[in-house]
């Protein structure tokens, strides 16, 4: 029977691993430096899945915050642009070039092995340069229409819940790449894990609404349909190229995240 020293031994222990997770997630999607004791094993990319959303909500925090300082010397939609660049340089463009990618590959390509090869080459083609720019266009026209407490919110919330959108395909789809950039933190996910990433949107959901930041219609509509474009899209992959690749891992929280935007709008009118 474990004694009282070696149960809070091994909660420690089982609390820097966990902090190590989160900081490998944060490394591999940010531009954030992290504290050289982390370390890196090949194995604990498979479980830093769990804090994608985590880093959600840090970006969500940096694109909010930078959105909320710019309001108060520029108009909005100069403040609007200038967090979208931060949100972007953060994260160094990466679901972004995931989803020019996808519409490269998903427009383009006719078989699921040349959607594949379309997607592994590095350069943009029409769809993806068409698509990118309508994407970028549609996010800042919805979060310049909305007020600024509310844009506020809606950033802080955007992203966490579309990584969460995002690792959905994770924790449901198969990796059908042998190679590429998400290979390592996209094979699998437990239950377990996807709970606690799950129940990390819902808590910050609930202060949200609680805050009155946001009303409950606009969260609720906003969650489901961020959750209905993954669903979209996840249907779309498996029918065309059998699962997913970590380009539609970057489309799916591009477009979930939009999507919540445009929801959040849509529900002012009511």
């Amino acid at each position: 029977m474990p004694t009282a020293h070696n149960v809070v031994i091994r909660t420690i222990a089982w609390s820097i691993h966990q902090v190590r997770l989160f900081f490998i997630a944060l490394q591999f999607f940010t531009r954030i430096q992290i504290p050289e004791w982390v370390g890196f094993e090949e194995e604990w990319l498979h479980h830093a899945s769990r804090y994608f959303v985590l880093v959600g909500v840090v970006v969500g925090s940096i694109a909010s915050a930078v959105y909320f300082c710019a309001t108060l010397i520029f108009p909005p939609l100069v403040a609007v642009l200038l967090s979208t660049v931060a949100s972007i340089y953060l994260t160094g463009a990466f679901h972004e070039d995931g989803f020019a990618d996808m519409c490269d590959g998903f427009g383009g390509g006719l078989s699921a092995e040349r959607v594949l090869d379309i997607m592994k080459d590095s350069r943009i083609g029409a769809y993806g340069a068409i698509g990118i720019i309508l994407l970028l266009a549609t996010k800042c026209s919805a979060l310049f229409s909305l007020p600024v407490h509310t844009a506020v919110a809606a950033l802080f919330i955007g992203h966490p819940l579309s990584r969460l959108a995002s690792t959905g395909l994770i924790w449901c789809l198969s990796y059908v790449k042998a190679e590429g950039k998400a290979k390592p933190l996209a094979q699998r996910m437990s239950n377990a894990e996807f709970s606690g990433a799950a129940l990390t949107v819902v808590l910050v959901m609930i202060m949200v609404g609680i805050a009155g930041w946001l009303s409950w219609l606009s969260l609720l509509a906003g969650l489901a349909a961020a959750l209905l474009s993954a669903l979209w899209l996840s249907v779309l992959f498996v029918r065309r190229i059998g699962g997913y690749t970590g380009d539609c891992l970057g489309a799916v929280q591009q477009l979930s995240e939009v999507i919540f935007y445009l929801a959040v709008l849509a529900t002012l009118r009511f």
